[in-house]
């Protein structure tokens, strides 16, 4: 290959995605790109293939063994940079997966890569000594996660003086084309314990667990599930303000997508150790409903926090990528970074992450080139669940209550607090079931109230126990608690004094159940000598007696700032 055209490595590049990572860079026409991988057949054949669909384009291949090139085969070369699009990138960090990303430092060529395996990124600043000796820049996760989710949050929550709240979520269509590197790189975590952080803790959830149904604008409703992703620990890690983040996936269909989290209840039970052996027996299922659904696909960012101002502000940004297009969105960061290599500015050396290196208008710049439409939407969230529950009663409760019930504190409050557990075999049993706390005359607790939508999720941990709650509206006076299966009907009595919870009815799924056999409940809430939120809960059993009784009090947690120099402190 002669020319001035700089030349571009791209490892993979016959793979789903190095395809159309190929393909975009050709459509640009700025370099000559190389097609690498270990069968030349079938990287010549991509080759010609997009070499006849862009007219002009400089497209060939070359045999390239990832696990085993050398620092000087690269160099001879003559590259530009290289892109590293086949990974695997769920392998776990710091052994020969970082085999190529240390060949390019070596030759004094800048890398980047799509992965999206988290510890994969986690390990990657182990280059960064190297990368620096070279005067390179060496980036990983140039896709999907964390580089485009990044670039989005910067720019929906630019002058936000908290960030509290991150969900992302990413649904292809069906006919999306799937290989046997993305089908294992699912499988890999799924049933087994994710490190995510929910509601100001750190906890262990099941991969493909957190099971729900959201809609995307344009989409639709899907069901998606927890992923294990590089942002689970970017995101905590970039705004100490952030309680809770969670990255979801999920298959448009319904069948595939219960299918797989019915396949990793084994493995949650650890009757298997994981399903990465099943992969194959997967992927043939996957394809037989290939013609199914659509060929449509989306990406949600939703982030909840503070303005600029202090108060509670929600921003959504959407895309929707139409006719097949969707598979391109992985690639669009690592062509922007390319695009910078060609044409600058320079890229800082060093190894890291690939965030703040392209930003939004970057990659809007690369979705131009397909089908591929995106929307913003900012709003406030409006009154919290029990002011809207109380109406006019609810400014007349004391402040104390007012703050930890009306959104305006920290959203996590922290104290001491009593407990008697009832000795009764059947309220032991339901005591295990819902988690309550154990007994103790002084123990620490931490409260946390997060918003999700009109709802309110309450997790209450007494020494380290945590038991978790839903409440949302019931009408005026009330407020439904469900735990689980089961859902209470909550009185609301209010006054200047305190407010108090009683229950009122109660419920399983949808099936209304005897009021006599209801629990008993005298919860009040009030304030200390000391002025601070007081609480006071007991809960009878018809036919048990005494199931918990706690109390205590609650002091609002300090909120920590985003850092001076965070990017989300930049104008748009």
């Amino acid at each position: 290959m002669s020319g001035p055209l700089k030349r571009v490595l791209v490892v993979g590049g016959a793979g789903a995605f190095g395809q159309r990572l190929v393909a975009g860079l050709a459509a640009g026409g700025a370099c000559a790109v190389l097609v690498g991988g270990r069968d030349l057949a079938r990287a010549e054949a991509v080759a010609a293939g997009i070499a006849r669909a862009h007219p002009g384009s400089r497209v060939e291949a070359v045999r390239l063994d990832a696990g085993t090139v050398t620092a000087q085969a690269l160099a001879d070369l003559r590259l530009a940079g290289v892109v590293d699009a086949a990974g695997p990138f769920q392998e776990a960090a710091g052994g020969a997966s970082y085999g190529l990303a240390r060949a390019a430092i070596a030759a004094g060529l800048p890398y980047v890569d799509i992965a999206d395996g988290r510890d994969f990124v986690a390990g990657f600043p182990a280059l960064d000594a190297a990368a620096r000796a070279a005067g390179v820049a060496a980036l990983t996760g140039a896709s999907s996660t964390p580089a485009l989710s990044n670039a989005v949050l910067d720019r929906i929550t630019a002058g936000w003086s908290a960030l509290e709240s991150v969900e992302v979520v990413i649904s292809p269509g069906n006919r999306a084309p799937r290989g046997l590197s993305v089908m294992r790189a699912i499988l890999s975590y799924a049933g087994r314990p994710v490190r995510v952080r929910r509601d100001g803790a750190w906890e262990d959830r099941a991969g493909w667990g957190l099971l729900t149904r959201t809609r995307i604008a344009g989409l639709g409703p899907r069901w998606v599930s927890l992923c294990e992703t590089p942002d689970l620990d970017i995101l905590p890690a970039r705004s100490p303000t952030i309680r809770t983040a969670v990255f979801r996936a999920g298959l448009e269909l319904g069948a595939l997508h219960l299918g797989l989290w019915l396949a990793s209840l084994p493995v949650r039970a650890r009757l298997l150790p994981s399903l990465v052996p099943f992969a194959g027996l997967f992927l043939t299922l996957a394809g037989w409903l290939g013609g199914l659904g659509s060929d449509r696909g989306g990406m949600r960012v939703r982030a909840e926090g503070r303005d600029g101002a202090g108060a509670p502000v929600r921003a959504t940004w959407t895309l929707v990528a139409e006719a097949g297009d969707g598979p391109f969105v992985p690639t669009l960061p690592a062509r922007a970074v390319v695009r910078r290599w060609l044409h600058g500015p320079p890229i800082p050396p060093g190894a890291r992450a690939c965030l703040g290196v392209v930003d939004l208008a970057a990659l809007e710049a690369e979705m131009a080139r397909h089908r591929i439409a995106t929307a913003t939407a900012r709003e406030a969230p409006g009154a919290p669940l029990f002011a809207r529950a109380l109406g006019p009663a609810f400014a007349d409760l004391p402040a104390p209550v007012r703050a930890l019930h009306g959104g305006d504190g920290p959203g996590t409050w922290s104290g001491r607090a009593a407990v008697t557990r009832g000795t009764s075999p059947l309220a032991g049993l339901v005591a295990r079931v819902v988690g309550l706390p154990r007994a103790g005359a002084d123990q620490p607790v931490r409260v946390s109230v997060a918003r999700r939508g009109a709802d309110e999720v309450w997790t209450r941990d007494f020494a380290g126990r945590r038991f978790r709650s839903r409440m949302r509206p019931a009408g005026p006076g009330a407020v439904i608690e469900q735990f689980g299966p089961l859902a209470f009907v909550l009185a609301l009595p209010a006054d200047a004094e305190g407010l108090g919870m009683r229950v009122a009815g109660w419920r399983l799924g949808p099936l209304p159940l005897p009021r006599a056999l209801a629990p008993v409940s005298a919860a009040r809430e009030s304030v200390d000598a000391e002025g601070r939120f007081r609480f006071d809960v007991a809960v009878r059993l018809p036919l048990a007696g005494l199931l918990v009784h706690y109390r205590g009090w609650l002091a609002p947690d300090p909120v920590p700032a985003l850092p001076a120099d965070s990017p989300r402190d930049a104008p748009p």
